[in-house]
């Protein structure tokens, strides 16, 4: 049996987390919207016609905040088709997935549903075929309590109280030829530096974020950055990352350690961040929003009928070897906790997302579902920095993997102190002794583990049977513990003092 040691110390703290830091998206495509979070008719479906087995899941998975309406969907999208009487709503050509959009759902309904689901707008603005002055618009329509023309507007939509959105995207991967109304770095710097002007001088109180690379493959990354940050920095207080992850392979040690590819990209964008900021003797940091992240590669190039509506695209169905290495991600998103703040799982619903649904019928949990919730539920508070001596492998990509991917959170409000490990060895058992410096007190309460599944496992309508499981609790010898970790396992120890 492999050996491996983690040491915990109250005072080695990385920073606070940002609740923000475990959301989500709902974009315009495929069957996110329609099928998905709204269905008129739905058995479930309420006054709203939001499907309510759906809501339920994202209550149970905790997101707390949800980007919309894209993705790229936003890069063609004019807000003002989706409110106002339905019936008088234009149906539109959706160029950026090639289907038709009939806009029976827009701005207001999805504020709504996220007050039934719990969590928080995260808006994006049109910055492709659109501007500042359609942007500051939708900031006044949603946010502007009264007495103007389009504050007035939504209340005439039945819309009394303002939705209060407090956080902007600036578009959406404005650096890819794909994107509708795609930019060069100094175009969209300038564009998005005077959006979030006039958005902020509508409503000071917003957070705007600009947009970084679509991906860090492509070939101006860090010179996109560097330019959209020299001109935004003093109106901006966060830059996008996005970045997805595949087993086309089917080479899981190579996959399970993708998580450091995640590592390096944001200490990549971190680098850019604080040079900016000495640049221009700057006091503020600009921090990181992480939002667009996921597994993504099994649905591949989906084939469907051309301008129809909510075709169903993107539907990957996830594995248990996915569960792991979302698991790996998350651990790496807090790792950083001091400079991500914010985070989107891409997709919620159907599209590359943890929920699926039948239309007309049932909804299951996938497997990367559990990992997320028990990250959200119980990775709160603070993050602690580990102290890790573990095993290491080299793969395709890599080299130096350590085995053991952990963290630990510390939670002050609950008295709960929680470590989320990955055992990455496709053979070996390896026995994790952790050592808790400046933790006296703290019992384990609850231990699961995902572990034990075939690697190609999946779930389905009926059948969530890849989860975690319950496990016999450690005990806690003279401030340390030891578990003993199953191959290719996702674990989490759970203690309170």
């Amino acid at each position: 049996m492999k050996k491996a040691k983690m040491t915990l110390a109250r005072d080695y703290i990385i920073g606070e987390i940002d609740k923000r830091i475990y959301g989500s998206f709902i974009e315009h495509l495929g069957r996110a919207v329609y099928g998905g979070i709204f269905e008129p008719g739905h058995p479930t479906a309420d006054e709203n016609s939001f499907r309510g087995d759906v809501t339920g899941l994202v209550k149970e998975l905790n997101v707390t905040v949800v980007r919309y309406p894209g993705g790229n969907f936003v890069s063609g999208y004019n807000w003002e088709d989706g409110v106002g009487p339905v019936e008088n709503r234009p149906a539109r050509l959706e160029l950026a997935w090639g289907s038709t959009e009939p806009n029976t759902f827009g701005t207001n309904e999805f504020a709504e549903w996220c007050k039934k689901a719990d969590t928080e707008c995260m808006m994006a603005v049109n910055l492709g075929t659109r501007g500042p002055d359609e942007a500051r618009s939708l900031v006044e329509y949603c946010n502007h309590p009264n007495g103007t023309y389009l504050s007035d507007l939504r209340r005439s939509h039945g819309f009394e109280k303002p939705h209060g959105i407090k956080l902007w995207c600036l578009g959406n991967e404005m650096d890819g030829p794909w994107q509708m109304g795609s930019k060069t770095p100094f175009e969209y710097g300038r564009v998005a530096t005077e959006a979030s002007k006039l958005m902020k001088l509508t409503d000071p109180s917003i957070e705007t974020v600009v947009c970084g690379s679509s991906y860090p493959g492509i070939k101006t990354f860090g010179e996109w950055e560097t330019t959209v940050l020299d001109l935004a920095y003093d109106t901006a207080g966060y830059i996008s990352l996005h970045s997805y992850y595949g087993n086309g392979e089917n080479d899981i040690r190579n996959y399970l350690a993708k998580s450091l590819e995640m590592d390096s990209f944001i200490r990549s964008v971190v680098s850019i961040c604080d040079y900016i900021k000495a640049k221009k003797h700057g006091k503020k940091d600009i921090n990181l929003s992480f939002d667009e992240w996921n597994v993504w590669f099994h649905s591949g190039e989906t084939k469907y009928e051309k301008w129809s509506k909510a075709p169903s695209i993107l539907e990957d169905i996830y594995t248990f070897e996915d569960a792991l290495l979302v698991g790996c991600l998350l651990i790496t998103l807090l790792r950083h906790c001091d400079r991500v703040k914010i985070a989107c799982l891409a997709q919620l619903v159907n599209v590359i997302a943890p929920i699926m649904t039948k239309t007309g019928g049932g909804v299951f949990r996938q497997t990367i579902f559990f990992p997320f919730m028990q990250a959200s539920s119980y990775g709160r508070g603070k993050a602690l920095l580990p102290v890790i001596d573990s095993p290491k492998y080299d793969s395709k990509d890599f080299t130096d993997v350590p085995v053991i991917e952990a963290i630990a959170t510390l939670n002050d409000e609950t008295d709960e102190l929680t470590i989320f490990c990955v055992n990455k060895s496709t053979d070996d058992d390896v026995l994790l002794n952790v050592s808790l410096l400046g933790l006296d007190g703290f019992k384990p309460f609850e231990y699961t583990a995902m572990e034990g599944f075939g690697l190609k496992q999946t779930n389905d309508f009926g059948n969530d049977e890849v989860k975690p499981k319950i496990k016999p609790l450690p005990a806690v010898e003279k401030s340390s513990l030891e578990l003993k970790l199953q191959p290719l396992s996702w674990n989490m120890l759970r203690l309170k003092k």
